[in-house]
C-alpha cells in the first residue's frame, strides 16, 4: 500500500463539487470521455479564500468566462450559478479561511475520443476543488533556475487564455526539481524573461519595479493588483522587455500568483540576488497587498 502524506492532512475529507454534485476525495472522477482528459480542453482559475470572503471572486469568473468564450465553449454556465457552486462547495466544507479553490470548467463529456467539439453534446463539466492550502512558498524567500523550456508566445496558445494545457510549465518545473529549487524562470522565444512555471515575476532596481510585458506570459489578477498597488502608493512600476542579465543584477526580485502570495525570490542560477534576503520594496509591497486581501472579498454566504 503507497506511504500518502497529505500536505495538510485536514483534505483527507474535504468534499469535492462536480456539476453540482458533492462527492468525497476519492469518489470525485470525470469520465473518461472528458475533453479535460481526451486533449487537456479546459479552463481554470486559481481562488483563495480570507477571513469569510472571496478575495477577487468576480475577476476570476470573469476571466474563466472570458477563456471559455476564446476557446469557443458551446455553453458557458452564468456567472451566478459558478458563485453558487462555490459558495456551496466552501459551506459544506466549512471553509472560510486559509483555503484555495481550483475552479475547472472542461468543455464537457464527449460522445467518443477524438479531438473535435462537434463530439461534445452533453454541456460542460465545472468542477470546484477547495482545499485547506496556506500560501505554498516561503515568505522568507525562494530559489530560482533558468529552464530551457520557453514560454509559448501567441501565435502558438496564447496566454491570455487560463487554460490547462500546462505541459511546458510542467517540463519547467521538473528542471526546477532536479535542480533542488522552487521554480523555474521561463523565457520567451526572443530570449527576453517571461514569468515562471507557476507565477508572474517582478524585478526591483533603485525602488524602481519592472515587470515583462503580458505577451508570453499570464497577465494574472495578483500581477494586476500589484501594479496598481504600486501605482497608488507611489512606488515607480513599469512593464518592459527585460534579459536574463537585468535579472540576475536586480537589486529584488519577487513573485506573485493567488497561490503563494508574493514571494522573495533570494537567489536565481546560484547567483545571489541583491542582499540575498527580503527586500524592502518587496516587503513593502507585500504588506499592502495583505492588507488589500483582508479587507476586500466577496463574503461567503453561510448556511
Amino acid at each position: 500500500m503507497l506511504n500518502i502524506q497529505l500536505p495538510d492532512a485536514r483534505n483527507e475529507n474535504i468534499l469535492i463539487n462536480i456539476d453540482g454534485k458533492l462527492y468525497p476525495r476519492e469518489e470525485a472522477k470525470v469520465s473518461v470521455f472528458d475533453s479535460v482528459v481526451q486533449g487537456g480542453d479546459a479552463v481554470w482559475e486559481g481562488l483563495r479564500i480570507y477571513d469569510g470572503k472571496v478575495f477577487m471572486l468576480e475577476e476570476h469568473i470573469d476571466r474563466l468566462i472570458a477563456s471559455a468564450k476564446a476557446m469557443a465553449f458551446a455553453e458557458i454556465p452564468s456567472r451566478e450559478s459558478v458563485k453558487e457552486e462555490i459558495f456551496k462547495t466552501l459551506n459544506a466544507n466549512r471553509m472560510y479561511d486559509e483555503s484555495h479553490i481550483r475552479l475547472t470548467l472542461t468543455r464537457g463529456k464527449k460522445i467518443t475520443s477524438g479531438m473535435s467539439p462537434h463530439f461534445n453534446q452533453y454541456g460542460p463539466t465545472l468542477i470546484v476543488l477547495a482545499e485547506w492550502k496556506k500560501p505554498v512558498y516561503n515568505t522568507e524567500g525562494i530559489k530560482l533556475i533558468t529552464s530551457s523550456i520557453r514560454r509559448n508566445p501567441p501565435q502558438c496558445i496564447d496566454s491570455k487564455i487560463h487554460h490547462n494545457n500546462l505541459i511546458n510549465n510542467i517540463l519547467a518545473k521538473i528542471e526546477a526539481n532536479l535542480a533542488g529549487v522552487d521554480d523555474a524562470v521561463m523565457l520567451d522565444v526572443d530570449g527576453f524573461v517571461s514569468e515562471t512555471n507557476a507565477t508572474n515575476i517582478f524585478f526591483v532596481n533603485n525602488g524602481s519595479v519592472r515587470t515583462p510585458f503580458a505577451d508570453s506570459c499570464l497577465p494574472g489578477i495578483t500581477r494586476r493588483n500589484v501594479i496598481k498597488l504600486a501605482k497608488a502608493n507611489d512606488i515607480e512600476i513599469e512593464e518592459k522587455r527585460l534579459s536574463i542579465a537585468e535579472m540576475y543584477i536586480s537589486d529584488e526580485v519577487f513573485v506573485t500568483g493567488t497561490m503563494g502570495e508574493i514571494s522573495p525570490v533570494l537567489n536565481i542560477d546560484g547567483r545571489t540576488i541583491g542582499s540575498g534576503k527580503k527586500g524592502e520594496v518587496t516587503n513593502r509591497i507585500l504588506s499592502l497587498y495583505r492588507e488589500k486581501a483582508k479587507n476586500e472579498g466577496v463574503i461567503i454566504p453561510r448556511y
